[in-house]
């Protein structure tokens, strides 16, 4: 491996200030043969037909939250006893509940709500177990030690053990529901940030800036931050599907998301009393948290395919080995 100077490292920094870090950075990580860009990525992705079709089937979830509260065709909450335990017909796509109020209404708008608290909550846990992993396994010592216990403590507890002890100490909402989701949450991407901060930090390119004087602040958002966002990517995308499942868990219990507003948990507890009698109110919900999870997981599978550098490799060969295929393929089919 190529060897760096470290007294000519100090004396270029004097000479040009810790900025210089930024112009050497290229330079190193071409040496340290670890050039950052993922060309091809998205290019690999799109020929996994999986991942592009839970990719689609995503967007129309996506879709739907976003507009599925003008789009039903009823109120959420417009009772209508007459027309109570419906089977699904024209009139009511998937049946009426136990009050009348149509379902199919409901998981459209239901489906904006158990995203927004999935989302909400990830995006907690991302922001701040990053933040502590990036530090503790940059600064490493104490810090790290002590972080690193406090994360320890938590993964101690399981998951919807220590979300049901933060609601039962700040009350049941949906409010609550996304806190409580983010705290679970926070030591799994702290643990996956640690763990890559701790191999970024040794890297040629952050040792020069580090020798330069190049201040921490810059050193973690231009160099360390980049270098932890693959695993944390394919983490974020895994975590959106289990919080959609504590989310339904939680409010399944009656913790979670309270009425009047509806989500897919919501409406299985409200069906539970009617499993023999009405099963479309615990059917359609529960096929939405199916494939809302089925989806995120299969694309947090194939974004890690085409970050891992030992999987990229292999679906690089496999597609070099298909591409002269299909060119010679078109050939003859064009001689013919």
């Amino acid at each position: 491996m190529t060897q760096v100077d470290p007294t000519a490292g100090s004396a270029a920094g004097s000479a040009v200030g810790p900025g210089a870090g930024s112009a050497l950075f290229a330079a190193t990580v071409g040496l340290a043969g670890n050039a950052p860009p993922r060309a091809g990525a998205w290019r690999l992705f799109r020929d996994n037909p999986v991942s592009v079709a839970a990719a689609l089937v995503l967007l129309v979830v996506l879709v739907v939250g976003l507009v599925g509260r003008w789009v039903a065709p009823y109120g959420i909450n417009a009772v209508d006893v007459a027309n109570a335990l419906q089977p699904p017909s024209g009139a009511h796509w998937f049946g009426t509940d136990d009050l009348g109020r149509d379902v199919f209404s409901r998981v459209l708008v239901a489906t904006q709500v158990s995203l927004r608290v999935a989302f909400v909550s990830v995006a907690f846990a991302l922001v701040v177990g990053v933040g502590v992993g990036v530090v503790a396994g940059y600064r490493g010592g104490w810090l790290d030690t002590v972080l690193m216990r406090v994360v320890d403590v938590m993964f101690a507890f399981p998951v919807l053990l220590l979300a049901l002890a933060i609601i039962a100490v700040l009350g049941p909402g949906t409010t609550t529901t996304i806190l409580a989701i983010g705290i679970v949450y926070t030591p799994i991407f702290a643990r996956v940030a640690r763990a890559s901060a701790l191999s970024v930090r040794v890297e040629p390119f952050v040792q020069v800036s580090q020798t330069m004087g190049t201040p921490s602040g810059y050193i973690l958002r231009r160099h360390v931050l980049p270098g932890v966002s693959g695993p944390v990517i394919v983490q974020t995308s895994l975590s959106v599907a289990f919080a959609i499942l504590s989310e339904a868990a939680l409010s399944f219990l009656g913790l979670g998301v309270q009425p009047p507003e509806p989500s897919w948990g919501r409406m299985l507890f409200d069906a539970q009393g009617f499993l023999g009698l009405a099963w479309w109110m615990s059917v359609f919900p529960g096929l939405a948290i199916f494939v809302s999870v089925l989806a995120f997981n299969l694309i947090g599978d194939g974004i890690r395919d085409v970050l891992d550098p030992r999987q990229r490799t292999l679906l690089q060969a496999r597609r070099s080995t298909r591409v002269p295929g299909r060119r010679r393929a078109a050939r003859t089919g064009g001689a013919a």
